[in-house]
């Protein structure tokens, strides 16, 4: 269709990382919100599918990454875990490049949200900022941020893998829980929505206070009722830094992915992200890669955001 054309026309300039007019951002995120309407809190996805955490703005490493997987779709799947803004310089083109692969093809990219998803984080690290100095405006930014609202808020892979942008939650036992929830907001700073957004697997035994300040932290024998009272093989999750860009916890009943290598440019980590052919879990490949060269103009930019848990 005449709207596809165009849309690919979109695609193939954010590959170059170039920024698309403001009006076609509108278009996009109209578009895309329409989508996300449809979808539900646990959106059911199935099997073959790529599994990417964080991005935060590391256009060229978010390239890097479909390098790794072995291509773009429609040829292959993505299930992106949230964090697609906000600390690496390039959160215009690399949002806008996962919104528009789903406005095109809808049922070989799944979002959902990550704790930056949201008015106020965005506001302090960096994606407003960059709206602003890219569009001289903050629309785009709004715009996003009406869309960020509507994004599910986990996803359910072949009824055996769980997703979500943090962890659990102490007021949620099952996915039917999830599934209740009026989602479509700002994210609230506590409560159910909160703390699958923001809380962290941990040591310790059963629910914790978070120093994040928001959501919980949960221990081995929480995962492992939920996965079990769920009929879930995995929980999956991004939102922690993990060296390796991947870490097994909780008896490898949880995973965390993260996929920018040498997070704010600075960080060292390598990324990791988890081809999933099919229902047959020991298939499960975890591919790992580090960062991508840029040019050297970006470094020389200077980060303009307070550090926070790194």
């Amino acid at each position: 269709s005449k709207m596809d054309n165009e849309i690919d026309v979109w695609i193939e300039k954010l590959k170059q990382c170039q920024k698309i007019e403001e009006a076609n951002v509108k278009q996009l995120c109209d578009q895309c919100r329409e989508i996300f309407k449809k979808e539900d809190n646990v959106q059911v996805v199935s099997t073959p599918v790529v599994f990417v955490g964080d991005i935060h703005g590391q256009w060229y490493d978010l390239i890097e990454m479909f390098k790794k997987a072995g291509g773009y779709p429609p040829d292959k799947s993505f299930l992106f875990l949230g964090d697609y803004v906000d600390r690496g310089y390039y959160s215009v083109e690399s949002v806008c490049l996962v919104v528009a692969l789903k406005v095109r093809y809808p049922d070989k990219v799944w979002i959902i949200r990550g704790n930056h998803e949201s008015r106020q984080i965005t506001q302090v690290y960096g994606f407003y900022d960059e709206c602003l100095r890219k569009y001289g405006t903050p629309n785009v930014w709004k715009e996003f941020c009406d869309l960020f609202d509507y994004m599910p808020l986990s996803t359910l892979v072949d009824d055996q893998i769980f997703c979500v942008h943090g962890g659990l939650s102490p007021k949620i036992d099952t996915l039917d829980g999830i599934r209740k929830l009026e989602r479509v907001m700002e994210i609230p700073h506590e409560g159910p929505i909160c703390d699958l957004i923001w809380s962290d697997p941990d040591d310790r035994v059963g629910w914790g206070v978070s120093p994040r300040g928001a959501g919980f932290t949960f221990g081995s024998t929480v995962t492992d009722q939920w996965n079990h009272r769920n009929n879930l093989s995995l929980t999956v999750r991004a939102h922690q830094l993990v060296m390796e860009g991947f870490q097994w916890t909780h008896d490898k009943k949880l995973l965390t992915l993260f996929s920018c290598p040498n997070y704010c440019y600075r960080c060292g980590n390598m990324a990791a992200i988890m081809d999933v052919p099919s229902t047959d879990l020991d298939q499960n490949k975890i591919i790992v890669f580090e960062a991508a060269a840029r040019p050297s103009d970006a470094s020389t930019m200077g980060r303009r955001t307070p550090d926070y848990f790194l």
